[in-house]
């Protein structure tokens, strides 16, 4: 791809999604609608998915990214259910909508639907996650849905390559491709297992340099998922489970660390998943070029059907899987929290299609060993495209009203912050012992009016939750801790003013200007950080 065509669709696309933040549509489904209406807009060049791009490049920062935000504590509490749908059910998913499109579409070989079948198996979460957490979602559904679409992308790629080498010759058996589908997945883990612990030691061994941590940081999924795909094992799994361990003792590394990679990380997620939702979008006129021998008609006709197979196949599953295991072990009865019909139904609706499919399909081989093509190679991209964004259309816009609709229990605000308080009171007495502890040393000796600071930041932040508990102003509807940071807030920013109106009038220097602007911005985002929990 040409530079000035790239810069266009990073730029388009960061505008989009920003515009999108302002609205209440959510900014995949935004991206992709623009992306399909710009496809045809003259003069936008054709952008064409290139799979050797999308699964080493753009992949593995996606899955770090959501790696180093999921909850390793949570995801092995939520273990079972993860594994039935990013496994079971994509190999479910593979299986009945490859069967399904043998059936319907004439002509299509049996291995050539089931590539179909294992392209469009795994859901994106992306979207899907992103309006759980706006609408306050139980903890329990989002990390489920999150842990799901952390894993099921290996697993569909596995299954992918078994079968399509079964599709074009190679000779592969049903029991080569489970050793296959089993020497990548265990190979994946354990690439990631022997990985994690070199990368986390060397990350807290360049405690002292910020800037070399989060170089570092930005290698780390690529090298994860290079070094398993070089020894034919699951690149995805092996990025996920370092992600995992990194995020899990991320409170190892330094503060200035945290802050910067926070901050990149989350630039980085924004330009890639902005990009990547537009050129879902701009693949129309691509696919539908190159439909070739079958009419318009008949293939929105297989893709009305396969979005129906795919939508249906996942409640199939779900419902199942959530009620047996509950009915046939009175342990899972005892450790999970009950369940009623509605989370399943969530979780069943949010099962939403992304650019893994798309990048997957585009990778299909042209050719067979032989002599020939790829049965309706063509056809497998337009159903590929047509299910993605059927699912991320219709479900994506229908999920916000049907989780309003079904009246979820949220998450228990009142309940959260009762523990945070009481989290912070157990570290806040804590920290009382140790100061007065390190104050008997004479080498630590400090001014009186240092210590009280010392002590009364402790407090504040100790009362700080407590008070988000109380009553709120009847003006402003803040609580008082809210409008102490806001009003530390508007007096950081005069000083801020007067910082740099000294630095006009040249009684400080630029350097100084930095060294002053850089302790107020450390102030302002722990204001900010506290305002926002």
């Amino acid at each position: 791809m040409a530079v000035m065509p790239l810069f266009l669709l990073v730029a388009g696309s960061a505008a989009v999604a920003g515009v999108a933040r302002r609205t209440p549509v959510p900014a995949p489904l935004l991206l992709v609608t623009v992306g399909l209406a710009a496809a045809y807009i003259p003069g936008i060049p054709d952008y064409t998915l290139d799979p050797h791009i999308v699964l080493p490049l753009v992949l593995p920062p996606l899955l770090h990214t959501a790696a180093l935000d999921s909850s390793y504590l949570g995801l092995r509490a939520n273990l079972r259910p993860v594994a039935l749908l990013s496994v079971g059910y994509v190999l479910f998913a593979t299986f009945v909508v490859g069967y399904a499109a043998y059936l319907v579409i004439p002509g299509l070989p049996l291995t050539a639907a089931l590539v179909l079948g294992a392209v469009v198996a795994p859901p994106d979460a992306v979207a899907a996650t992103a309006i759980a957490r706006k609408l306050g979602l139980p903890h329990r559904i989002t990390t489920i849905l999150q842990g799901e679409s952390l894993f099921n992308d290996a697993t569909a790629i596995t299954a992918y390559k078994v079968l399509v080498a079964a599709a074009i010759g190679a000779g592969a058996t049903w029991g080569d491709g489970a050793e296959k589908f089993a020497v990548a997945s265990l190979g994946g883990i354990g690439i990631g297992i022997v990985l994690m612990v070199p990368l986390h030691w060397l990350r807290v061994r360049l405690r002292e340099s910020a800037l070399l941590e989060n170089t570092l940081s930005l290698l780390i999924p690529f090298v994860a998922y290079a070094a398993a795909e070089q020894l034919h094992a699951s690149g995805v799994l092996a990025v996920v489970v370092v992600g995992l361990y990194l995020g899990h003792r991320s409170w190892q590394v330094d503060f200035e660390t945290r802050l910067q990679e926070d901050a990149v990380w989350k630039m980085v997620s924004f330009i890639l998943e902005s990009a990547v939702f537009a050129l879902i979008g701009l693949q129309l006129p691509v696919v539908v070029r190159g439909l070739g021998e079958f009419s318009a008609t008949q293939a929105l006709g297989y893709a009305a059907v396969m979005f129906v197979v795919v939508v249906l196949s996942r409640f199939v599953w779900v419902f199942p899987a959530t009620y047996l295991p509950r009915m046939l072990s009175a342990r899972i009865r005892t450790r999970e929290p009950d369940t009623n019909w509605t989370a399943p139904v969530i979780v069943g609706w949010a099962g939403m299609r992304g650019v893994v499919s798309l990048a997957i399909a585009f990778s299909i081989p042209s050719a067979l060993h032989g002599d020939g093509s790829f049965p309706a190679r063509n056809l497998v991209l337009f159903l590929t495209f047509t299910t993605v964004i059927a699912t991320l259309v219709i479900q994506g816009l229908t999920l916000p009203p049907l989780i309003r609709a079904l009246r979820l229990p949220g998450r228990d605000a009142q309940a959260e912050t009762l523990a945070e308080a009481q989290a912070q009171n157990e570290a806040s007495r804590a920290a009382e012992e140790r100061l007065e502890e390190l104050l008997q040393d004479p080498r630590n000796a400090l001014p009186g009016p240092l210590v009280d600071r010392l002590r009364s930041v402790m407090e504040r932040r100790r009362n700080s939750v407590w008070e988000r508990l109380g009553a709120v102003n009847e003006v402003t509807g803040e609580s008082a801790d809210e409008t102490y940071r806001r009003l530390a807030r508007e007096m950081i920013d005069a000083e801020r003013r007067v910082f740099v109106q000294l630095r006009d009038i040249r009684r400080i220097d630029d350097e100084m200007l930095r060294t002053l602007l850089r302790r107020l911005d450390l102030e302002e985002a722990t204001a900010y950080r506290e305002s926002a929990t």
